[in-house]
């Protein structure tokens, strides 16, 4: 990675590092890492670090922003803002996958695109900001790459993310099979897997991927009601 790449890439995020090694280390995987000669350092540790300050940023944000909300409904909420699949995309958005380093095998398994992967690059990457700058940087990362999917919630509905009880509640209130969920295939290895589940309900036939098989069932569901939509209307 060369010097532009590294100044294109804290431009997106809006940090400039003080201390680049650590950006270089949210954004070396552990594959990279134990192919290098000289065993660079991998972002593991910082996935963890950069989950606690996610979680204790969007939960100090959706606190101040719903104040009225019980802890139920917080929770529901702080938990379909962080989910792999939400992380994941918002790690595309930056481009965290042009610029991960990986290793040569997780290259060609196609490590780049996977949610999983772009989900704990994006908790590094947090991570790093928290490490070089403290919790202000951090916040702005975090707040700015958020803002939208906060402002869009519906505090009325909070089932927004439960795709799979507004399915089967959907499937009942049109007299149908209730949704009948199936793993049809699992991607790659033990310690980063992908599973693709495809969910029957009549004749609506959806997939959905995900890090879990749970994720992966909502993301079906998600998708089979989107199905179920465009049929009705």
């Amino acid at each position: 990675m060369d010097e532009r790449d590294i100044a294109a890439f804290e431009q997106r995020i809006g940090h400039s590092f003080q201390n680049r090694d650590l950006l270089i280390r949210a954004l070396t995987h552990k594959s990279f890492s134990h192919e290098s000669k000289d065993s660079a350092q991998h972002n593991e540790t910082f996935e963890f670090l950069g989950d606690s300050v996610l979680g204790f940023v969007i939960g100090d944000v959706l606190f101040r922003h719903f104040p009225a909300l019980d802890e139920g409904a917080l929770s529901k909420m702080k938990a379909y803002l962080v989910s792999a699949t939400s992380l994941a995309e918002k790690a595309r958005c930056y481009g965290m996958g042009d610029v991960l380093l990986l290793g040569v095998g997780e290259e060609k398994s196609g490590g780049r695109k996977k949610d999983s992967l772009l989900a704990n690059l994006l908790e590094a990457v947090i991570a790093a900001v928290f490490l070089d700058g403290g919790i202000d940087p951090a916040r702005r990362l975090i707040e700015s790459t958020f803002a939208p999917d906060i402002e869009a919630i519906d505090k009325e509905d909070l089932l927004f993310h439960d795709y799979k009880t507004a399915l089967q509640e959907l499937a009942q209130g049109r007299g149908l099979p209730l949704p009948d969920y199936s793993v049809v295939a699992e991607v790659g290895p033990d310690h980063d897997k992908t599973f693709v589940v495809e969910v029957k309900m009549g004749r609506v036939v959806a997939r959905g991927e995900g890090s879990s098989k749970k994720e992966a069932q909502q993301q079906a569901a998600k998708h089979a009601l989107q199905e179920s939509a465009l049929s009705s209307s």
